[in-house]
């Protein structure tokens, strides 16, 4: 048992980080998603490296039980957004880090145009003006269910973009 005050590491960083094309990747992901730094990344590339690993050793199954833990994984990937409702396991081994990276909150907020920009998205969630149904969320890297896209609502009157 660790210390309680001292919460698990979420992620793991590159193998080589100090590749120049790597470097170039995750530059122009942390200004698209307008994420705070590269462990905001590390934690999307962690969920990801998860989701692909749990699909690779369900390939391996027998076939009965194949089909069940496959309809499992993937009816808990559609609740969370990441793919559709008829996907399949090579659709699961097919996923990339943006898919992941859509569904934080301060993503979220940008295509449902609450906000203009992921700067801003994050600035609101932040300061306590998003809340998802009756809960103030403050964490930008929050991920968003479809059942909860909807109940998304933000307290300050901002301009919707058109």
């Amino acid at each position: 048992m660790g210390d309680p005050k001292k919460c698990r590491r979420k992620w793991k960083g590159p193998r080589h980080p100090w590749r120049k094309d790597v470097l170039e990747k995750e530059l122009i992901l942390l200004g698209k998603y307008g994420l705070r730094n590269k462990k905001e990344l590390w934690i999307a590339n962690s969920i990801l490296r998860d989701i692909r690993r749990r699909a690779i050793s369900i390939l391996g199954l027998e076939k009965s039980e194949r089909e069940k833990e496959e309809g499992i994984l993937i009816n808990r990937l559609y609740n969370m957004g990441i793919v559709e409702e008829n996907a399949t396991l090579d659709d699961i081994l097919g996923l990339t880090v943006e898919d992941v990276l859509k569904r934080r909150l301060q993503s979220v907020l940008v295509t449902l145009n609450i906000a203009k920009t992921p700067y801003q998205a994050r600035q609101l969630i932040v300061h306590g003006h998003v809340y998802i149904g009756n809960r103030r969320i403050t964490i930008p890297g929050y991920l968003v269910s479809r059942k909860e896209e909807s109940m998304i609502k933000c307290l300050l009157p901002i301009e919707k973009v058109t």
